[in-house]
């Protein structure tokens, strides 16, 4: 599901630079398994990929997101085993996600609010990429670090 944007209480104007820019920067294919893999499968890729969440596809269709969070909070906490339990029992569904258009400064607010780490990218209704809180907070990061230095410059500290 597409979450709309929030106005929050003490936002400013950082964090403009839009998704698309990062999912460009990023050059990473869109990794994903189907709802009938076992979580084990699902696990390996993205040890494989070094990365911490993979989407669920069938058919170019986005059904949902399994994180190693999902993993070891429905999986190993109860239990259960990886190589018994397939994907679309514990995926997270349904699924928010963002567009090329929208700024790292609302997808930020949104994931906080909504304590998610992971957003699907779509473009024309098709899964284009995946950004990670770490990235917008990267992105955010390096925005500030240019407006300090900029500042920095502006009141004679070289």
């Amino acid at each position: 599901m597409h979450h709309p944007p929030r106005k929050l209480r003490g936002t400013n104007n950082m964090g403009n630079e839009t998704i698309g820019s990062i999912v460009r920067s990023k050059r990473d294919s869109v990794h994903f398994v189907a709802p009938t893999a076992t979580v084990f499968e699902a696990i390996a890729m993205m040890a494989e990929k070094d990365i911490a969440a993979v989407l669920v596809m069938r058919a170019g269709t986005l059904l949902g997101i399994i994180s190693a969070k999902d993993y070891g909070r429905k999986v190993v906490l109860k239990g259960r085993s990886s190589k018994d339990v397939l994907v679309q029992e514990i995926m997270t569904t349904p699924v928010f996600t963002t567009t090329l258009d929208r700024t790292v400064g609302g997808d930020l607010a949104v994931m906080t609010c909504e304590s998610i780490r992971h957003l699907p990218v779509l473009a024309d209704g098709e899964t284009v990429g995946i950004v990670s809180m770490a990235d917008l907070v990267k992105s955010l990061v390096s925005e500030q670090a240019f407006v300090i230095e900029e500042l920095r410059k502006y009141v004679g500290h070289q």
